[in-house]
This record gives C-alpha cells, sequence and structure tokens, in this order.
C-alpha cells in the first residue's frame, strides 16, 4: 500500500513540476510545431530509445544476479572510505537544521525523477533530437557503469556504517523505504547515481541554455539539492558524490562522441531562428 502510495505522488509531483516547466520554458508555437513533425521526431529517436529499454530491461532481469555476484567478490570499500572521509556526512546532519528535513527529502524523491523526465520532454520538443539522443546515451553509460562498480564493490552508506549518521529521510518517512529498496540494494552507493545523473541534466540544460535559459536555472537550483540531499540524508558518502561527478562528465563527453559517431556532424544543434526560445526572450 505504501509502495502505491509513494509511487502515485511521486508522478503527480513530477507532473506538476513537468507542466510548470513548460509552461516557463517554451513559447506558444512549440506544441503545434512538435504535433506537426511528431512522426518524424519519434522515427529519429527510436533506436535510441529501444536499445535504452532493452538495457534497462536487462539490468532488472539480472539485479538479482548482480547481487549474488558482488557478495560473492566480497570486495567491501565501506572502511576505506571512512578512512578517507571520516566524519563528514555526520557533521553535516549536526551543523544543517532539522527544518529542512522535508525539503530535502522532497528533492530527493521527487527532484530526481523531475529531472531526469522534464529533461527528456523538452529535449523532444525542440526541432533538433541531437540532445535527446545525447541525453538518452548519457544515462545509459551512467547507469552501464554504475551497475558495474555496484556488482564489483560492496559499498554501505553512512547510514549503514555509522552510529553517529541518521538515515533521516527513512526515519520521519518509513514508507519511502519500499521504493528505493525495490529498485536498489543498500550497497548501490559508490558511486551516487542521484548525484551523476541530476548533473547530466545539468550539464545538457547548459549546454542548450540558448534554446532553453529558463531551464538552465531551475536544473541548476534542482540539482545542487539533490546532491546535497544524498549527503544530508545519510544515503551517500562525499566521495560517492565526488565519484558521481566525475561519472556526469564523463558520461557527457562519451555520449556526444558515440552520437557524432553514430550519426556525424550533420546532427549538430542548431543555433539561431530554427531553435525553440523561450519567452524570456522573446
Amino acid at each position: 500500500m505504501a509502495l502505491g502510495f509513494v509511487v502515485s505522488l511521486t508522478i503527480l509531483v513530477v507532473c506538476i513540476g513537468l507542466i510548470g516547466t513548460c509552461m516557463l520554458c517554451l513559447d506558444r508555437t512549440t506544441l503545434s510545431r512538435t504535433a506537426a513533425d511528431y512522426d518524424r521526431r519519434l522515427a529519429e529517436i527510436t533506436p535510441y530509445v529501444g536499445v535504452t529499454a532493452l538495457f534497462f530491461l536487462g539490468k532488472r532481469a539480472t539485479h538479482g544476479r548482480s547481487l549474488r555476484i558482488s557478495h560473492a567478490l566480497d570486495w567491501d570499500l565501506t572502511a576505506e572510505i571512512y578512512a578517507i572521509e571520516g566524519e563528514f556526512v555526520a557533521v553535516m546532519q549536526d551543523v544543517v537544521p532539522t527544518a529542512t528535513l522535508e525539503f530535502f527529502s522532497a528533492m530527493y524523491m521527487f527532484g530526481f525523477p523531475f529531472l531526469l523526465v522534464t529533461a527528456l520532454v523538452l529535449y523532444f520538443l525542440l526541432p533538433t533530437q541531437r540532445y535527446l539522443k545525447e541525453l538518452l546515451v548519457a544515462y545509459l553509460l551512467n547507469y552501464a557503469i554504475g551497475t558495474l562498480f555496484y556488482t564489483l564493490f560492496i559499498v554501505y552508506g553512512p547510514r549503514n556504517h555509522l552510529s553517529s549518521v541518521d538515515g533521516l529521510m527513512y526515519s520521519f518517512y518509513p514508507q519511502t523505504q519500499e521504493v528505493t529498496a525495490a529498485v536498489s540494494a543498500n550497497t548501490n552507493v559508490f558511486p551516487s547515481l542521484h548525484t551523476s545523473l541530476a548533473v547530466v541534466v545539468m550539464l545538457f540544460a547548459w549546454h542548450s541554455r540558448e534554446e532553453y535559459p529558463r531551464w538552465f536555472g531551475i536544473s541548476s537550483f534542482v540539482t545542487i539539492c539533490v546532491v546535497f540531499s544524498t549527503m544530508y540524508l545519510g544515503i551517500h558518502w562525499l566521495i560517492d558524490v565526488i565519484a558521481g561527478l566525475l561519472l556526469a562528465a564523463g558520461s557527457v563527453v562519451g555520449a556526444k562522441r558515440i552520437v557524432t559517431r553514430a550519426e556525424g556532424a550533420t546532427g549538430s544543434v542548431p543555433a539561431g531562428e530554427d531553435a525553440i526560445s523561450s519567452d524570456a526572450s522573446d
């Protein structure tokens, strides 16, 4: 029951955020232009969507086997990470006011999927599908590399390793633990995919700031809050976040190279009159 409620609430919040962002970032002709060009755009991105979907289906089907391999290898890096980082997360929880708990819990649970979904929709609404193709490949690279690390290494988050760190979100909102447990194990910590994927969206927002200037500001704010929340809530170490930042940068560079090699320079992002501008730039 709790799982269904949280999933439904997440979908509702993400949809509200998506609609609000579209109202802020899109001009009046965007939807009509997309409707007129829908078939071409869908055909163009179908191979990328297909490969991404197959990967996630395969990842889901092999999740249990990945965990068994991980525990069989038993390469636990938790103590090494703690030896380097120490009580950073515990100090953060002591310093940050508890009044912010609801805000950062919401950012972790709702802000993260809002970023992933909204970016996909916004880039589909552009005349060129180059950003969307690169974003899908970047998502795939993040999860592929993250899954490899999660299989090879066991790392428990601060809330599982330190008595001085409280799993704040799970303590105050225990129903959210069912959602996270359904998609991830408590050893899937290094690197932080919440960090890497959120930063990927922010980096793409920077690259597309001429087309969507307001989106860069929105995504930057939400990304910073999501990244901070992963540590404040006791889920990730600072080292996980740093690794996530490196993964984000590498996956964006890799995605752009892969798409360029697959399609050549002809699919580069057009600037000027062919690109959709926001109401702010009218």
